[in-house]
């Protein structure tokens, strides 16, 4: 078994990993570490919490040993994707660096240039930064690039989703040719491998397992639910959660609780201590230093529930997360294997339960064709009551029996068109009142009632002319001219005799 005594390291170093508790290294770090000790360019592929971050930050530290920096002019550079895996870089640094005379700047977002400005003035051996942020500070002409003899990507799949590989291609120009370039992923993509291709010179490979697999410490599971009413799956989905959290019991230590959206971070948050549940959330949106307090607090215990979106997935370096909570399915596949292995790190158990809704079905399918194995299901601890839908109370009006037409046969009943009511009202008209005697049924089918006769017809005996069709067009246009219609001429009494 290989020991951490064996891979050559400063003895500095090694006596700093022995205060950290640590003695054997981790199949990536056994693998990497000879390699970048000779100054090979390094393409290292591991699944995340495998310990890529000491595999370049140790040999890191050993080669930077010897030299001194200047002013502007890091000698080291090492760029993280969010802030939260660039400190956790520093973090590490601080750790094995501990007994060397090595310095550190973290260039991130969310922090005064003015700080940054003055530690970058005395010079660093080792610059941890976001792209973005340290672009900044060159525009600013207040960092120079061409003396960076040792550079890392960490992270790159995620710098790819999060589009800064424009940025990475920029900064690779920035730095001289001559310098070590240690990668890291996950994943391989194509526009990665673009990139490990132009430029890396003849690097190492190294990878500890098969891309985008998930540790076998992690028990995983699918808990496929479909709500009771379309109106009701947010509502119902955030109750399954609850109710599997309630399931968990005292198996749950802590927990990291995934969504896709920001807005639906601050809404599930709000949710969970609404009912009682120790939550907070952390999203790119908020405050750098309310985003540091949460994490410090979750890290040491006095935050149980942590709801995040991806800003989270990686660079969180808690080893002793006990569940991880996906409550939407990522869109990418890969961001599933980075979510879940915030849990089981260094070979401890971890749990690991996805709520599928059935719009999240390609997704999911994607997943698993990803991990090249179905993950298995669960069933919903949550089983809402059946409700009464509205359509099911729409179908039994409508098959209700409809309201006999000859009790009422000139009003037509609710919710009838027009139409429909002509239909039923016309049979009404067409039937003959009962005449009176046997000599009146002539008349009284001649002569219709009054109220019922149409006023069309009393405008055209009116004026004294031909009646019919052509003669009421004719009339119906009116001017100022020669022509004065007959009608202006009758007067009230004789148009409604008439």
């Amino acid at each position: 078994m290989t020991k951490f005594t064996d891979l050559e390291l400063d003895p500095k170093v090694l006596k700093a990993i022995a205060e950290a508790g640590y003695e054997e290294p981790t199949p990536i770090q056994a693998q990497a570490i000879p390699h970048a000790l000779q100054g090979r360019d390094v393409l290292g592929i591991a699944q995340t919490g495998t310990g890529k971050t000491a595999s370049f930050v140790l040999p890191m530290i050993t080669l930077l040993g010897k030299g001194r920096a200047r002013a502007r002019m890091p000698r080291s550079l090492v760029l993280a994707p969010t802030r939260e895996l660039a400190a956790q870089v520093a973090e590490n640094f601080d750790t094995y660096a501990r007994h060397t005379k090595l310095t550190k700047a973290l260039l991130i977002g969310g922090v005064s240039f003015k700080e940054q400005d003055k530690l970058i003035d005395r010079g660093v051996d080792v610059l941890i930064a976001t792209p973005g942020r340290l672009l900044d500070h060159f525009e600013r002409g207040k960092l120079m690039l061409n003396g960076v003899q040792i550079m890392v990507v960490d992270e790159a799949d995620r710098m790819l989703d999060m589009g800064f590989i424009p940025d990475i291609e920029r900064i690779f120009k920035l730095t001289p040719f001559t310098r070590q370039t240690l990668f890291f992923s996950a994943t391989m993509a194509k526009e990665i491998e673009r990139i490990t291709n132009e430029f890396l010179t003849a690097p190492a490979r190294v990878e500890v397992a098969r891309q985008a697999t998930t540790a076998e410490t992690i028990d995983q599971h699918v808990i496929e639910y479909s709500p009771s009413r379309r109106d009701r799956a947010a509502k119902e989905k955030r109750e399954v959660l609850r109710a599997l959290i309630d399931q968990e019991g005292e198996k749950l230590t802590n927990g990291i609780v995934f969504c896709n959206r920001k807005s639906e971070v601050d809404i599930l948050s709000k949710s969970l201590k609404k009912h009682g549940y120790d939550a907070a959330p952390i999203h790119g949106d908020l405050d750098q230093s309310l985003r540091t307090k949460t994490l410090d607090g979750f890290r040491d215990g006095e935050i149980k529930l942590l709801i995040a979106s991806d800003v989270a997935a990686r660079g969180l370096d808690v080893p002793s997360v006990s569940h991880v909570f996906n409550f939407d399915v990522p869109s990418h596949s890969e961001d599933y294997v980075h979510r879940i292995g915030r849990t089981g790190r260094a070979g401890r158990e971890g749990r690991a339960l996805t709520i599928a809704m059935p719009a999240d079905e390609k997704y999911l399918k994607a997943i698993e064709d990803l991990l090249q194995r179905e993950i298995p299901r669960m069933e919903s601890p949550y089983n809402p009551a059946p409700t009464r839908s509205r359509s099911k109370k729409a179908t039994e009006a409508d098959t209700a029996p409809a309201p006999d037409a000859a009790e009422d046969p000139g009003k037509p009943p609710a919710r009838r068109s027009r139409r429909s009511a002509a239909k039923t009202a016309a049979p009404a008209k067409a039937e003959p009142a009962p005449p009176a005697a046997e000599d009146a049924a002539p008349k009284a089918e001649a002569q219709p009632k009054p109220e019922e006769k149409p006023k069309p017809a009393a405008r055209s005996r009116g004026r004294g002319k031909k009646g019919g069709e052509d003669k009421r067009r004719q009339d119906e246009v009116v001017g100022m001219g020669d022509h004065l219609p007959s009608f202006i001429a009758m007067s009230f009494e004789e148009r409604m005799a008439g």
